[in-house]
């Protein structure tokens, strides 16, 4: 890889007065101790001294990814009280975090609803909810967080861009990823304009995280290596809400954080498939799919509309919304094989809105900045150079078990390929949605992805949504051009 040749940009060493972003929100993620040793260094060597605080959040088992063969009769009282779970999370987050009572009396009085509500949910699915045994409990989890050092708050970092390779997700994150640039200095606070995230040790300078993005295998003689892309736009901020039509269908709120959508313009928690059918879209082909992503707002103290609503100012989820520079939305082929047709309405979740609590298992979060996309992060924040944007890659599942549109834990219906292309036993290979967002966040300006309350907006918990309404002549089109080699838009 060659380095390109820029000249240096001019960075100060001063600290940049963010009152209104991650120094702000009193207690927000309900406080448990915090020490504090700061040692100002007059001479302007750039070493700071560092605030230790403990901060936490309310962890509880996911009930949703554990359950498979809910019958279909099932599925709509099930998603209503797997969305009642969030709902009182959500709640005893809330408390917590107005000191409504003692933090075991909140983890009590959770505990006791949602063991009545997984019962209903065992009821429903006929059962006697044994199934759903030792995920009644949800705990305490302490979070710490350090404010550090670094040379200018939230200043971009210095040094010129580097030329990327145009690839997207896989492998490890480099060395050198401690969090550092700019953040948050209060004790006892996790960051945010909110006080619920993100903390300093999220951000990461790019440009001192080592290339880690893996070559893509070489497309075998029947592998399928064509294009297909669909432009549908950056988002109308009219259409955003924070409902989930997939985990949560006919509950509004069901994603407690708000939504950017693009093609189908009738996507909330109460559309159907005729819905989609009937409804429009922003897409230039005429694909009426529904892509749809977290928001994703600058901690800058400013108020959106929906600071006093549910899924935005209520549940933490505050700031500027940014509107996406660009959205790229592609289909990819298969190194091995040709790809089939996805059928209509297929429904795939990728990434993990409750990685930070649940765990990474599904996680496929990808951040990066423009001219440095052969480095891409998994659990960071990038703090990108000057001239550089902040990215968010989505590669999708990409192996469909040629049955369901969906499956009771949304995911068990699709699974990614192997490293050599290859699909599980049973599954065959199907286009491979692949979405790229770029964002110009404001200079100086710390940013987070909007989420659940009590995931104190780690950028883990990225994640993407998709339901496939193309016609079968666009889909048929698609696919003819990813297997004969063609990049098509």
């Amino acid at each position: 890889m060659r380095q390109q040749t820029h000249k240096r940009g001019r960075f100060t060493n001063k600290t940049v007065a963010i009152v209104a972003a991650l120094a702000l929100g009193g207690g927000g993620a309900a406080l448990v101790a915090a020490n504090a040793s700061a040692h100002g260094d007059k001479g302007g060597s750039g070493r700071h001294g560092t605030v230790a605080a403990k901060a936490g959040t309310i962890q509880c088992p996911d009930v949703g990814q554990k359950l498979s063969g809910v019958p279909a009769k099932a599925r709509p009282e099930v998603d209503k009280n797997l969305a009642e779970l969030d709902n009182q999370v959500a709640e005893a987050y809330r408390r917590m975090n107005q000191r409504q009572g003692s933090s075991d009396a909140v983890l009590s009085q959770l505990n006791d609803e949602r063991s009545r509500t997984l019962h209903t949910i065992g009821s429903a699915m006929g059962g006697d909810g044994s199934r759903l045994r030792g995920m009644t409990d949800c705990r305490w989890q302490e979070v710490a967080t350090a404010a550090g050092g670094g040379k200018g708050r939230f200043g971009r970092p210095p040094g010129g861009r580097q030329q990327g390779g145009n690839q997207q997700g896989g492998g490890q994150q480099g060395g050198n990823q401690q969090g550092g640039e700019g953040a948050n200095e209060v004790p006892g606070n996790a960051g945010g304009q909110a006080g619920n995230g993100p903390s300093q040790d999220d951000f990461v300078d790019i440009t001192k995280v080592q290339p880690n993005v893996k070559q893509p295998p070489r497309a075998q003689q029947n592998g399928s290596t064509g294009t297909f892309t669909t432009d549908c736009g950056v988002g109308d901020p009219a259409l955003r809400n924070s409902d989930n039509v997939i985990v949560a269908p006919g509950v509004g709120n069901g994603a407690h954080h708000t939504h950017d959508y693009v093609g189908n313009d009738s996507n909330d928690a109460f559309a159907d498939n005729r819905t989609f059918e009937q409804g429009g879209t922003s897409c230039a082909n005429g694909d009426k799919s529904t892509y749809y992503w977290p928001v994703v707002r600058a901690q800058d103290g400013k108020d959106e509309a929906d600071a006093d609503q549910l899924g935005g100012g209520q549940e933490g989820n505050v700031g500027t919304i940014l509107t996406p520079k660009s959205s790229t939305i592609e289909f990819k082929g298969n190194p091995r094989s040709k790809v089939t047709a996805m059928p209509k309405f297929l429904r795939i979740i990728t990434g993990d809105a409750k990685a930070f609590t649940g765990g990474d298992a599904n996680a496929n979060a990808s951040w990066s900045c423009t001219g440095f996309e052969d480095r891409q992060l998994t659990d960071k924040y990038p703090l990108c150079p000057e001239g550089s944007s902040v990215t968010r890659t989505f590669d999708f599942q990409s192996c469909w078990d040629g049955k369901n549109t969906d499956s009771a834990n949304h995911r068990d219906h699709v699974a990614f390929a192997a490293e050599d292309g290859s699909c599980p036993n049973g599954f065959r290979a199907i286009p491979q949605l692949v979405n790229t967002i770029t964002y110009d966040v404001p200079a100086n300006t710390p940013f987070a992805v909007d989420g659940f309350p009590e995931q104190l907006h780690k950028p883990i918990t990225d994640h993407d949504d998709f339901i496939n309404v193309m016609s079968d002549d666009l889909m048929n089109k698609a696919v003819d051009c990813i297997n004969s080699g063609k990049q098509c838009g």
